[in-house]
């Protein structure tokens, strides 16, 4: 959700940052700008739509510049196009700023600064920041410009990550960060400010990621920062663990076709040195100094958003059937706002993918607030889930450039199938179903690679893709943990697709989505064979009573689906609990080939960002 680059040091700085923004396409956006220091004086191009029209409009001037800032912005407040674009200034012109975030006491701040005679120009939260530097900092007797900004930002309530030009300082970038996450690049000679380490990774993997209410004065060679209470923060250098070819197609047409087929590989990395054959268990490092806990634990809260949201619903069923714990599932967005009770026993899983969710984040804080340990299931290293956890696991998937996630999701359920036999194991579960489960879960990534080299060869889900196409009405049906991954199957192609589709628990359609079935509206049923196989069947005999489509998800050697089914999908056999893994590709392909046929954004769904970065 929103991308910020910023550039100093030695070369042209509009390449570089319109490659960053580049880079930070798949976060969602919706308009783009540049601020540049050349000549002496602030230069600002911005423009609502793609990054090629901003380019476009940057090549019809002739500005040269080596330091500069960039945004591509997700409308928060006020609409997308020109005026509202970042980057947004003062009264004078000689203040530019770029914003991640939301300003939630902009209202009270611009009325403060209507009433002292400051002019707005747009509909944004962002521009009251530029402004109120601006009425801070005076005529600069009274302060230095980098002191203005922090006694601004302590007036501030809400999130932010931002970058700051000021024209009479044109050897500096100012930044901050609250909520909103900001990493800086250190080069030779020069320095990349970005939200996100894919639009730096091609110039430096040395980084310093800023921590929350944190300052930087950034200059080419150097970094100082501080907090907002004027404590000096020593920077920290780390090395970026991603490359720069995880980050780029790879041959394939879009990042989320490159990112499906990887999750053989992803599942690989998940599983690697922790799964232990002869015990039976799984071996999690970054949880072990809480195993004394975990072994007394009462109660299991998991806590997540979206895709993450779907995993932690399967987490629950993996834990409660093979540890015997009781497990609540919640929305981050909702968990804080209604009172949570968390007791002494209890532990709360985080779930999320970037590690810089804002409703997820806001869930970890509360639940530190009340006493109780939170362990994150993250893929991003450095994220702030990562950092603000008091322990956790990573999913090690690797950067994830499409919106939809798919790799980060089996991974996640990877992860938390060792966490479940973890916790199984110490509350009681029998050393042979532990051993079964091992060898069930070191399977798993050859039988998804078997489903992708399937789909390679026969083009068979991308056949039943094109006849389904058409249809603007899905429902999926999934029982017992199959139910989950109805729901994320949905989610899927409602995401990419703009095609309604609905995920329910297939027992409850009767009880109301019955009413829509007609031969215009398929269901979708992962109807693959566990304890709850017939019951299913009869699902779709309901459906097939009342002349609907039926697409199913089936085990191999199954000859009673192909009765019943107009189409059917084939899955290798496997234990019902590792099973979503497994049921997830093929979903995944399905929605990716009808939003190919529909010929929408596969990569860049409408309205839809990478990382929520804001409730």
């Amino acid at each position: 959700m929103c991308g910020i680059v910023g550039y100093i040091g030695k070369q042209e700085a509009t390449p570089i940052l319109l490659d960053g923004l580049k880079r930070l396409e798949y976060r969602g956006y919706d308009s783009s700008g540049i601020a540049l220091i050349a000549g002496g004086k602030i230069r600002t191009t911005k423009i609502a739509g793609k990054l090629d029209k901003l380019a476009r409009e940057i090549n019809k001037n002739d500005f040269h510049s080596c330091v500069g800032i960039a945004h591509t912005r997700w409308a928060t407040h006020g609409e997308p196009n020109n005026i509202n674009a970042h980057p947004h200034s003062d009264c004078t012109g000689k203040i530019a700023v770029v914003h991640n975030g939301i300003i939630e006491n902009y209202r009270a701040l611009r009325q403060y600064l209507t009433n002292k005679g400051h002019k707005f120009t747009t509909e944004t939260d962002t521009e009251v920041i530029a402004h109120l530097i601006e009425d801070i900092y005076g005529d600069g007797t009274a302060l230095p410009f980098w002191k203005a900004v922090r006694e601004a930002l302590r007036e501030v309530e809400g999130t932010y990550g931002i970058a700051v030009l000021f024209e009479d300082e044109p050897d500096k970038i100012f930044a901050a960060r609250h909520g909103s996450p900001l990493l800086v690049g250190i080069g030779e000679g020069e320095s990349i400010i970005a939200s996100d380490a894919s639009a730096i990774i091609r110039y430096t993997d040395r980084v310093i990621y800023l921590d929350e209410g944190t300052l930087a004065t950034i200059k080419a060679n150097s970094v100082k920062m501080s907090t907002l209470d004027a404590e000096e923060v020593i920077p920290h250098v780390e090395k970026l663990s991603m490359s720069l070819s995880e980050i780029e197609k790879g041959g394939f047409d879009h990042f989320m076709l490159k990112e499906i087929f990887e999750q053989a590989d992803t599942l690989r990395n998940a599983i690697r040195g922790r799964l232990n054959s002869e015990d039976g268990t799984s071996r999690l490092n970054g949880l072990e100094n809480y195993f004394d806990h975990l072994k007394d634990v009462d109660r299991i809260l998991l806590t997540a958003c979206g895709t993450s949201w779907h995993a932690a619903l399967i987490g629950e069923y993996l834990i409660e059937d093979l540890a015997r714990i009781p497990v609540e599932v919640d929305y981050a967005s909702e968990f804080r706002y209604r009172g949570p009770i968390i007791r002494e026993k209890d532990a709360l899983f985080v779930i999320s993918q970037s590690g810089e969710t804002a409703d997820t984040l806001a869930a970890l804080r509360e639940a530190k607030r009340q006493g109780a340990p939170v362990f994150g299931i993250v893929n991003v290293v450095g994220s702030t889930i990562a950092r603000e956890t008091d322990a956790g696991v990573y999913i090690h998937a690797g950067p994830e450039i499409g919106v939809a996630s798919t790799k980060a999701f089996t991974s996640q359920l990877m992860v938390l199938s060792e966490v479940a036999l973890l916790l199984a194991r110490m509350h009681g579960l029998s050393t042979a179903r532990g051993r079964e489960l091992v060898k069930e879960l070191l399977a798993v990534p050859d039988k998804v690679q078997g489903v992708l080299d399937r789909e390679r060869e026969t083009s068979a889900i991308k056949k039943i893709a094109e006849e389904y196409a058409g249809f603007n009405n899905f429902l999926y049906l999934g029982r017992g943990i199959n139910y989950p991954v109805a729901l994320e199957g949905a989610l899927k192609l409602k995401e990419i697709s703009y095609v309604h589709a609905e995920g329910y628990p297939a027992a409850e359609m009767k009880h109301g989505p019955i009413a829509l079935i007609d031969k215009d509206m398929p269901a979708v049923f992962i109807a693959t064979e566990d304890p709850l196989y017939d019951k299913i069947l009869s699902n779709i005999e309901e459906v097939r009573a009342r002349g609907g489509k039926i697409l199913a998800f089936a085990t191999e050697g199954d000859s009673r689906i192909a009765e019943l089914a107009h189409n059917v999908i084939y899955l290798p056999p496997a234990d019902p609990l590792v099973m979503p893994m497994i049921a997830a590709i093929p979903l995944q392909l399905l929605a990716y080939f009808v939003a190919v046929f529909r010929g929408t954004d596969v990569d860049q769904p409408r309205n839809l960002a990478k990382s929520v970065t804001v409730e």
